[in-house]
């Protein structure tokens, strides 16, 4: 078996993040890396779902614990959450990717193979900093904001990716914009009006009867990526109630780790 070791929280700023409201834990937005021995690895950061007012432990520790199992070091978010609206996840992630590839070589991995993976709001979170990010400010006195944040491919897992009725997830929505928020803010943040030609490659899976985030969220983004050609893995299953994590009680629908591994092995991400 692959050695691994579980590596101590790491903050994203050690001065305090953007709009920060204080200096306790859900205001110090970090990461926990989880590694594989071995140079060069491929890395992925996990943003566990929970409707933008928490995040589940179960799509967080267990998931990076499966991609080690797979030969790829993972990097679990703690991200902002309510009270914190737009910008503040979005700007988490943005600086988790640019951290992780400036500390490529203290973590061992490579820096033109790190993806991101998020489940339901932690895929929304997902699709928007895949469809919004830059290469970095050159001029910056922070070497870590002269990184990249372009992920390298997306993994999403019955994301929430329109914040437009009538497919959108509302509690979603609210505590990311606010009850009161405007319809064109909700339009801009919808990820499918904003896939490129350079949008990453995506893999998505979804169960046709999700009460919760409907299965059109991701069928919106495979028919925008499709439209911009970039590659996809699109996998709906049946049946499955939302939030499964790894699903491995679900005879059925645990089949979406193989078809993801198989996924990332195609994309160079397995080892």
């Amino acid at each position: 078996m692959r050695g691994r070791k579980k590596v101590t929280e790491q903050l994203l700023w050690m001065h305090g993040a953007p709009y920060a409201l204080g200096n306790t834990d859900e205001d110090c937005p970090a990461i926990t890396p989880y590694l594989v021995e071995g140079n060069d690895r491929p890395a992925v950061i996990v943003c566990p779902g929970g409707g933008y007012g928490g995040r589940a432990p179960h799509e967080g520790e267990p998931i990076a614990q499966w991609l080690n199992g797979l030969g790829i070091s993972a990097f679990v978010m703690r991200y902002r959450v309510a009270p914190y609206q737009y910008p503040c996840a979005l700007l988490d992630v943005q600086r988790a990717i640019r951290t992780v590839r400036y500390k490529a070589d203290q973590f061992r991995i490579d820096p033109k193979r790190i993806g991101l993976l998020g489940f339901s709001a932690g895929g929304h979170l997902v699709s928007n900093a895949g469809t919004s990010y830059d290469s970095g400010n050159k001029q910056s006195e922070d070497v870590i904001e002269q990184m990249s944040c372009r992920p390298d491919l997306l993994v999403l897992c019955y994301p929430v990716i329109t914040l437009k009725e009538p497919f959108t997830h509302i509690g979603s929505r609210n505590n990311l914009l606010g009850e009161d928020a405007e319809p064109a803010t909700a339009e801009q943040l919808s990820s499918e009006a904003n896939v490129t030609e350079d949008t990453p490659p995506t893999f998505l899976w979804h169960t046709s009867d999700d009460g919760a985030v409907p299965v059109e969220n991701s069928l919106l983004f495979a028919s925008a990526l499709h439209k911009h050609n970039v590659l996809f893995d699109l996998h709906v299953y049946a049946k499955g109630r939302h939030g499964l994590g790894l699903a491995e009680d679900e005879e059925h629908t645990r089949g979406w780790t193989d078809a993801c591994a198989s996924w990332l092995a195609f994309n160079h991400f397995k080892e």
